[in-house]
This record gives C-alpha cells, sequence and structure tokens, in this order.
C-alpha cells in the first residue's frame, strides 16, 4: 500500500477531528461527551504539534510568504488550545461545555478550510511528491509521542517540540494512563 502524503494524513486528521466534535453535539450522554471530547483534545494537541515541529518549516522555507502564514497558523493553534483549556473546565452536563465544543469546532473548521484550500495546494505545488509522503511520516511519528493536552503558555516553536515537548508528552501521557482518561494514547 502507498504511504500517505503529509496533506493526506493532514486533511484526514481535520475529518476525525471535526467528526469528534460533531459527535460530542449529538450525545447526550454526560460521560461520552467527556470522553469524546478529550478524544478530540487530544487529537487536535497532536496535529497542531506535528504540523509545528515538521511543516511549518518546510512552509515557511519553500512557499513565499510561508512565514506570515504559519504565524497566523500558529495563532489559530493558541486559540484552539485557549478553548481546550476552558473545555477541560466545564462539567460535560454544563451549558457552556455543548457552547465550547461548539466554538471549538468554528476555529477548526475555519482552521481546516485555510489550511485545505489555500495552504496545502501551495505546499504540493512548491515541495515534491516523496517530500510530501516523507513529511507525512515524520507527522504521523511524531503524534505518537507529542502531548495530549493543551499547554497554551507553551511556545508554539519547532525548537520547543523538539527538546521540552517531548517530555511533555511523556508526561501527558503518563497522567491519562494513571486517570484513565483517553485510550491508546
Amino acid at each position: 500500500m502507498a504511504q500517505k502524503d503529509v496533506i493526506e494524513v493532514l486533511t484526514a486528521d481535520h475529518r476525525e477531528m471535526i467528526g469528534l466534535l460533531e459527535l460530542i453535539e449529538e450525545t447526550t450522554d454526560p460521560a461520552e461527551r467527556r470522553a469524546l471530547a478529550d478524544a478530540a483534545t487530544a487529537e487536535i494537541v497532536r496535529h497542531s504539534v506535528a504540523e509545528e515541529l515538521f511543516v511549518y518549516p518546510v512552509y515557511t522555507r519553500e512557499v513565499t510568504d510561508g512565514a506570515d502564514e504559519v504565524e497566523h497558523d500558529k495563532e489559530e493553534h493558541q486559540e484552539l488550545e485557549e478553548t481546550l483549556v476552558k473545555l477541560e473546565g466545564v462539567d460535560a452536563e454544563d451549558a457552556e461545555f455543548l457552547r465550547l465544543v461548539r466554538e471549538l469546532k468554528g476555529q477548526l473548521d475555519h482552521h481546516a478550510d485555510d489550511e485545505e484550500s489555500d495552504q496545502f495546494p501551495k505546499l504540493r505545488r512548491a515541495v515534491s511528491a516523496e517530500e510530501l509522503v516523507d513529511l507525512g511520516r515524520k507527522v504521523e511519528a511524531a503524534k505518537k509521542v507529542a502531548p495530549t493536552r493543551p499547554h497554551p503558555g507553551s511556545p508554539h516553536s519547532e525548537l520547543f517540540h523538539m527538546t521540552v515537548g517531548l517530555g511533555v508528552g511523556m508526561v501527558d501521557r503518563l497522567r491519562d494512563a494513571l486517570s484513565g482518561r483517553i485510550e491508546n494514547t
């Protein structure tokens, strides 16, 4: 089977994350809502870290005005993390929980649309198919060790993710395992 390229990987992530948020809106069971929110949170954080670690440096280097677009994307990642922190602090039975889920979905829809309609086509034109597949492998590997909880006070930088971020990911996974928060992290 052919390896997915980074654009296919990230687009699939977008569908999965948005799908989890839609499931939250469809269920009335608070425990299921919380479990889905925790899974969505982990996926959003892992996706963001992997993008910042591997995709954004290539995009900045290879795409005209890529640095400005990457800064905008990092600001959107920050907004997502701030909303995720708020969501973690709200009871799943509270009306505020669903309001925050809808806010998060709107932020994620906007971010995914920017990437899929504008940035991914630019990346595909600027980078070879082989490099896109290599980036896909790197992103998938990074998601396995990336943090699973929002850390909005942390820098959205390649250096942070390569150094401190790996330790943060291990601590998050330990906390997840001890609390039973999410499975298969």
